[in-house]
């Protein structure tokens, strides 16, 4: 039996396999909880959450990677916080990044990003989707048999993200054998040693960097010169490196949290046949799959807020200083919110309701990308394999399947899928 009174969110490898009966426990004791933990409050309850994210005067995004490890260098004491998060913001890892901004500096570089995600240009990207989609499937398909995650997912989503950013598909094999996925932030256990740098997306700072300007010198007619040719909202340009940071974290959180979502599906499909033959029979059920997978697997399991000033939510006293961790994957399991929320229900009403993505002015601006992703690749992978099962050789017999998560607080995902199936 899960303990929420002991069991600590941060440390315990019990919660990597399972976190669900974990997540269960918290919300039916209180969907807003303060936890015996490091200070931490945590919401599980999905009104509760979504009231967190809509609320950005109160909560303060600027710890929302980093969690309860985010340290200022004078205490949070008294009932308004604003001042010293303001003051000292800058000193927190990932505060270059707009995931840890708040308005107006928020409002100013998201503006900028969806200058570059324009309906148009998704359009224009999953036309490369589809032909991605059969160059990777390609190299999965000729043995009748891999490993999914590296040979297909990450490629798949990295690859899509290099598009949708305008890098040059001569480019896209210098850009495979690079970069994999990026580490992933919050490693069970570690403390403050499993949270970002300073800049853990520095890697990729030089190599957005002489695209942009290279663009800004000599424009083209391309994705790239529009992005290092984007104003901001009152019409000044930005520095090349904010310009650099938009392009850099869309990169690696894009790819990310795609391929666990990707991994997932083809998970959930390969242990349900019936489903998996509907699915083939039908495409356009697929979406409504997708967001189910969303929504029970959320690829984000928790998402991070600090408190400015001293409130109530559901009820609960948070003070300020407070670290507030959004369960997104207890949220989405609500069942004030999702009857039976454990299964997974291709005709459910409400499916697109999950907040796998957040809620409010920090939503998740990929949302679209990655439902199309998983929509093409869920098309083209039910088009070309039949009869997909887990191999019982990595993953052991149906009654006794061993998968490995990623061993983090802040992602849900597995490690490895190892699958077979009959090409068609």
């Amino acid at each position: 039996m899960t303990d929420w009174e002991t069991i600590d969110f941060f440390s315990d490898e019990s919660l990597v396999q399972d976190p669900y009966p974990y997540f269960d426990q918290l919300r039916s004791t209180c969907p807003v909880l303060p936890l015996p933990h490091r200070g931490v409050v945590a919401v599980t309850g999905y009104d509760d959450a979504s009231e967190v994210y809509r609320d950005i005067d109160t909560f303060s995004s600027c710890n929302s990677v980093v969690g309860p490890f985010a340290t200022f260098p004078v205490p949070l004491e008294g009932d308004d916080v604003s001042d010293i998060v303001d003051r000292y913001r800058d000193q927190l890892p990932m505060h270059e990044h707009m995931v840890t901004m708040d308005p107006p500096a928020h409002t100013r570089e998201r503006a900028l990003l969806m200058r570059l995600i324009t309906p148009k240009r998704l359009k224009d990207n999953e036309a490369f989707m589809w032909r991605l989609a059969d160059r990777q499937l390609d190299e999965l398909i000729a043995g009748g048999h891999g490993e999914f995650i590296s040979s297909y997912a990450q490629p798949f989503a990295m690859l899509v993200v290099a598009d949708l950013l305008g890098v040059p598909e001569t480019e896209h094999e210098e850009f495979r054998e690079g970069f994999g996925l990026s580490l992933s932030p919050g490693k069970i256990g570690a403390g403050e040693k499993g949270t970002p740098g300073t800049n853990p997306l520095a890697w990729l700072d030089e190599w957005f960097g002489r695209y942009i300007e290279e663009r800004r010198r000599e424009p083209r007619k391309d994705v790239l010169t529009d992005l290092a040719l984007a104003t901001y909202p009152d019409g000044s340009t930005p520095d090349v490196i904010s310009v650099v940071r938009t392009a850099t974290f869309l990169f690696a959180a894009g790819q990310e949290t795609t391929a666990r979502l990707l991994a997932s599906a083809l998970r959930y499909l390969a242990e349900n046949p019936d489903l998996q033959d509907q699915l083939r029979e039908l495409h356009e059920l697929i979406p409504n799959f997708v967001e189910e997978m969303l929504r029970i697997e959320s690829p984000v399991k928790a998402d991070f807020r600090l408190a400015r000033r001293t409130t109530t939510v559901g009820g609960v006293d948070i003070a300020a200083g407070a670290p507030v961790v959004l369960m997104n994957g207890a949220a989405n399991r609500d069942p004030r919110q999702f009857e039976r929320p454990a299964e997974c229900r291709i005709d459910r009403p409400n499916a697109q309701a999950h907040i796998a993505f957040g809620r409010g002015p920090h939503s998740c601006p990929g949302g679209p990308l990655a439902r199309a992703e998983g929509r093409i690749s869920l098309e083209r992978i039910l088009d070309r394999m039949a009869d997909i099962r887990i191999s019982e050789e990595h993953h052991g017999p149906p009654a006794a399947r061993v998968f490995r998560y990623e061993p983090t607080w802040v992602l849900r995902g597995l490690s490895e899928l190892h699958i077979e199936f009959t090409p068609i």
